[in-house]
């Protein structure tokens, strides 16, 4: 992060651009153009099917500072069917390939306020990310419409500098998106598959939305956070105890935001959550490889059941025991050894993510992120 002493430094031989629907290449003399200068191309409308590049640089080295957008539709379709995607030094395949609301940390297809130390939306209505981003040789960002609707206006800036002094050791900036609905029983979720390289996990914005149906509104987040680094195969280097742990809270979950974690969304009647974990002060550094993963394991005081519940501890993983959950039957294959309290058992439902991180090269192998109507 910036630190305070900095701010009053010059930078020789860097320069700043800022690129524009006008200015795509960030050209010198080159802004507002349009109409004389009066406020001419301030947005542009994005079609469905169509593609835009909003920023592009070539044969130079420079560092993404601030990504801002807002465009007049805003609904899980537009979220979720409006792709972004960045590249770095002439690669093939995007580092960034993530919707646009995952990717600036509005979760579960949802607009929210958001403020933390990389992503902000100070009232819900735009889209705005400080993660720097280094390339070597020259960058392009680009935005897909495959929504479905017509997106009448779409504003933005990319601001960016040139000349940036970078070095053996800099890394670039990648985001992978993941979502499946429903998730697999007993089998975790991966935040980030695993991928080969140096780098540094950045974090995550997780998006999640229960199954009341099935689950009713039991407590849902007792899953694990885990970390497989360098090698590890069954068990992880780096493993958490429980998902409002990992976002930094306790005792059940809430709305907040600080500056590295938060839970920009809890809807407590449609049990739609959105939250994010910010390693910026806390780095995960890898090596050789990383996988990350989070588990689905939800958790009920035996307290809140009626008379007739009974529970049958040390079953097998995935027993399927009926238990009469307030006056309705609900099928919860019981954690292994679970405790009495709380009784920890499987779930599965709909979670998605996106997963923030920098590698040592400008392609990670992932998957580029297939755009079907599946993904609202």
């Amino acid at each position: 992060m910036l630190l305070m002493e900095h701010l009053y430094e010059s930078k020789p031989g860097v320069e700043t651009r800022w690129a524009s629907h006008e200015n795509p290449n960030g050209a010198k003399g080159a802004g507002g153009m349009a109409r004389g200068g009066r406020k001419g191309a301030a947005w542009f409308p994005l079609n469905n099917g169509e593609d835009a590049v909003l920023a592009h640089a070539e044969n130079t080295r420079g560092m993404i500072r601030r990504i801002w957008i807002t465009i007049n539709q805003r609904t899980a379709q537009t979220l979720r069917g409006v792709i972004l995607e960045c590249y770095w030094d002439g690669a093939e395949t995007p580092a960034v390939t993530a919707p646009i609301g995952d990717f600036f940390c509005h979760g579960a297809g949802r607009m929210a306020v958001v403020k933390n130390a990389l992503f902000s939306s100070p009232e819900g209505r735009s889209f705005v990310c400080f993660v720097p981003m280094p390339f070597f040789t020259g960058m392009k960002i680009i935005v897909k419409n495959r929504s479905g609707v017509n997106i009448e206006h779409f504003y933005y800036d990319v601001d960016y500098t040139l000349g940036d002094t970078l070095n053996e050791n800099t890394l670039y900036f990648h985001a992978f998106f993941n979502r499946e609905n429903p998730t697999s029983m007993g089998r975790d979720f991966e935040l980030l598959p695993k991928i080969q390289g140096r780098g540094r996990f950045l974090g995550v914005n997780l998006g999640v939305r229960c199954n009341t149906e099935k689950y009713f509104k039991t407590w849902w987040g007792e899953g694990e956070f885990k970390a497989y680094i360098d090698g590890d195969t069954e068990y992880p280097t780096i493993c958490g105890t429980g998902v409002e742990d990992y976002v930094s809270t306790a005792w059940g979950q809430d709305y907040y935001c600080d500056l590295y974690h938060g839970s920009q969304v809890y809807d407590t009647e449609t049990m739609e959550i959105a939250c994010y974990r910010l390693h910026v002060p806390d780095p995960i550094y890898f090596s050789r490889d990383i996988r990350v993963t989070i588990q689905q394991i939800g958790g009920i005081d035996t307290n809140d059941f009626d008379g007739k519940a009974r529970f049958h501890m040390n079953q097998l993983l995935y027993s399927h025991e009926y238990h009469s959950v307030n006056g309705g039957m609900i099928d919860f294959p019981v954690v292994k050894d679970s405790p009495v309290l709380p009784l920890l058992f499987e779930r599965e439902e709909d979670w998605s993510c996106c997963t923030y991180f920098y590698l040592d090269h400008p392609e990670n192998g992932l998957p580029v992120l297939p755009v079907e109507r599946g993904m609202f």
